[in-house]
């Protein structure tokens, strides 16, 4: 349909609601989803009109969140955020919404409405869920302390939803964790040591995929997690190169990095699935001569040499930057 803007009743014209309706009962259907973010209201009133429960596209992604979290801070973070939420969607025609008498009999006048125990309710759960968060986040905060103290190089795997990181991780680090054919099978942020060679590694981590329109409830409540993202010495971006709408994917992930503050990490773009696209394994430099990105196959093993030997390049020359004076030192040495 075409709308020069969206109708704020129902989001959509009563002509599209009325065909809806009769498509839903032909097919018998108990759901309407809505791939756009529907206001409380507009919500309610496509309930009321069409008798189906309605989702649109924030509820859609945190239903799909609480169905994959598996450790105790993904759980709390998905809870938070689906509470955020619900909170903007509490008033409802329920019959026990009247005022409660409050007081001493009649002359208390009126108590609190149902309503207002259920927000007040909710905001003491979501209290508790941002101090525990708050505790997470400070032991997180240590470890990462740790490790920049040991001078380890830290990396992270980013890139949008089912392009093969946690296949990647697996596949650096013999991992083994759960890699599928699914939106968000990886919620939980999993951290492991990669070996890169002699003498040489770094901690690297698999961390929730992004998608166009993530919703801002989600964005906050695992702004704990997305911290590990800001906080590494390199992104590496991993991109679908078979899909067909890989360049707007990739500009999406910018734009999440960029809202959550990890839009100057330096980042390294790995062109993945080259088996299913028909690219050959190749390592890409910009005009300085520096790697800007890397082809691999994941599934094949295909390239991951190179993805080895331009993580490994980096990091000497960050540690070349943080620490010219040895590194010259170590040169002088060396021809002497």
């Amino acid at each position: 349909m075409r709308r020069d803007r969206p109708d704020p009743t129902h989001f959509i014209g009563s002509g599209k609601v009325e065909e809806i309706k009769a498509q839903a009962e032909m097919g018998n259907a108990g759901l309407v989803i809505f791939d756009v973010a529907l206001s409380p209201a507009q919500q309610r009133n496509l309930e009321r009109a069409l008798g189906l429960w309605v989702l649109d596209r924030t509820a859609l992604i945190l239903d799909i969140f609480s169905q994959r979290a598996r450790s105790r801070e993904g759980k709390l973070q998905v809870e938070l955020a689906q509470l955020e939420h619900l909170s903007t969607r509490l008033v409802r025609g329920w019959s026990h919404l009247e005022r409660q008498r409050g007081g001493l009999g009649k002359t208390g006048g009126p108590g609190e409405k149902q309503i207002e125990l259920d927000r007040r309710m909710i905001g003491v759960r979501v209290k508790q869920l941002r101090e525990r968060l708050r505790q997470l986040e400070r032991q997180r905060r240590t470890r990462r302390r740790a490790r920049a103290r040991r001078d380890v190089l830290s990396v992270s795997l980013v890139g949008y939803t089912n392009a093969g990181k946690s296949t990647l991780f697996n596949a650096l680090t013999r991992a083994g964790a759960f890699a599928a054919d699914q939106l968000f099978a990886t919620l939980d942020t999993t951290s492991r040591r990669l070996y890169l060679g002699e003498a040489e590694s770094a901690v690297i981590s698999d961390t929730v995929g992004f998608i166009r329109g993530l919703p801002h409830q989600l964005v906050e409540a695992f702004k704990s997690t997305l911290d590990e993202t800001a906080e590494a010495d390199l992104l590496l971006h991993v991109v679908d190169s078979a899909s067909p709408a890989r360049d707007e994917q990739m500009v999406e992930v910018d734009r999440v990095l960029d809202e959550i503050g990890a839009a100057e990490v330096p980042r390294l773009v790995v062109f993945n699935k080259i088996d299913a696209s028909g690219r050959e394994p190749a390592i890409e430099r910009d005009p300085c001569g520096s790697i800007v990105a890397v082809s691999v196959s994941a599934k094949t093993g295909q390239g991951l040499d190179l993805l080895r030997d331009a993580i490994i390049e980096f990091a000497h020359r960050s540690r070349e930057a943080a620490h010219p004076e040895s590194i010259s030192a170590w040169s002088s040495a060396a021809a002497a």
